[in-house]
């Protein structure tokens, strides 16, 4: 796979994670759970940034010019 593919591969998988993830907060008053809801909360937090961690070493990673390794 070259380094193009991989990165779309990676965006789009990624996005669909983050659109994923937004489905549950709505979902969160039906558990009737207030210590539940809040530690989703804080997980669904941090697999957001984790995401986020992903999406900009792969934005770096496209970025980067690799001219001088030529």
């Amino acid at each position: 796979m070259d380094r193009p593919t991989a990165i779309q591969q990676i965006r789009d998988a990624c996005n669909a994670i983050a659109t994923a993830a937004m489905k549950i907060h709505p979902a969160l008053p039906g558990l009737g759970d207030e210590p539940a809801k809040s530690e989703i909360i804080k997980a669904v937090f941090e697999l957001t940034k984790h995401l986020e961690t992903v999406k900009k070493q792969v934005m770096r990673i496209e970025k980067r010019d690799d001219s001088a390794l030529l």
